[in-house]
């Protein structure tokens, strides 16, 4: 079946077509939210891969490396829309970015050598868990009014790096949530989780890809745990439309776009339950 449906044009086109669409949603997700785009290209990749015959022992580990690498271009552009905008903390880059890309560097050594099933149900979890927060806590609703200093703060920071590069996801998902639990205004913690994406997606790139070079069962075009077909069909439409949902998120109600973030993290949760299941 795998070999009929790579010589199927009509197949080829859709696939194409899917994975071009997927970046153009993910782009506006990253400027929208944060997020980086990987709450959506990770579960489609999850879902379209079993099509190409990928190997099930491979398949979240590609979807987790290949979304990684898109991060990289799409946070440099949401990152710049939102700085346009005065949208980034750079106090707060300085003081978290050390703490964020040590958890990044734990999670890329924890999370390459885990089974696909634990990646699958990792990303599930956490996302149903945001969602929740987001959907459930008021916006008057904060653990308190300011972000914590100290030990505290590089924790948070762990916590972020570690669980965004093992889901594939650009810090956003978790980032934007902890900031706004402590007061943080929603489209500076947007603005600051966009350039938090670079922190986390270049390295956790590099890790995905050396922990995936030996490993058989890959498809054409990748290196390591990154397709590069993938990779270049995604990125042009993710860089396009970023900076679109910067602007979107400067122009609708914060209210709106806790929702927004909410419902993208609880069908994407349950998508991957599913998986799993």
């Amino acid at each position: 079946m795998t070999t009929a449906l790579l010589a199927d044009p009509q197949f080829l086109a859709l696939f194409a077509g899917v994975l071009v669409l997927t970046g153009a949603v993910a782009g506006v997700l990253a400027g929208l939210l944060g997020v980086g785009g990987g709450i959506v290209i990770v579960p489609v990749l999850f879902n379209l891969f079993p099509f190409l015959g990928i190997d099930e022992a491979v398949r979240m580990h590609l979807a987790v490396g290949t979304s990684l690498a898109t991060i990289i271009p799409t946070s440099i552009m949401s990152a710049r829309a939102h700085d346009r905008r005065g949208s980034i903390d750079r106090d707060l880059l300085r003081s978290w970015g050390p703490a964020v890309f040590v958890g990044v560097v734990a999670g890329t050594v924890l999370g390459a050598g885990a089974r696909g099933e634990i990646l699958t149900a990792i990303f599930a979890v956490v996302a149903l868990l945001v969602a929740a927060n987001m959907a459930l806590r008021s916006e008057s609703m904060t653990l308190a009014a300011s972000l914590p200093i100290g030990w505290v703060r590089h924790v948070l920071g762990l916590v972020v790096g570690g669980f965004s590069v093992v889901m594939g996801i650009g810090g956003g998902t978790l980032s934007v949530p902890i900031l706004t639990a402590f007061s943080y205004p929603i489209r500076r913690a947007v603005g600051t989780a966009a350039a938090l994406g670079f922190v986390i997606a270049v390295p956790g790139t590099i890790g995905f890809i050396i922990a995936g070079l030996d490993v058989p069962d890959r498809p054409p075009g990748s290196l390591g745990y990154v397709n590069l077909i993938g990779f270049a069909l995604i990125v042009p439409a993710t860089m396009l439309t970023a900076p679109l949902g910067a602007r979107i998120a400067h122009a609708i109600s914060p209210s709106l776009l806790r929702k927004a973030f909410a419902v993208f993290l609880l069908a994407t949760s349950l998508r991957m339950f599913a998986s799993v299941i």
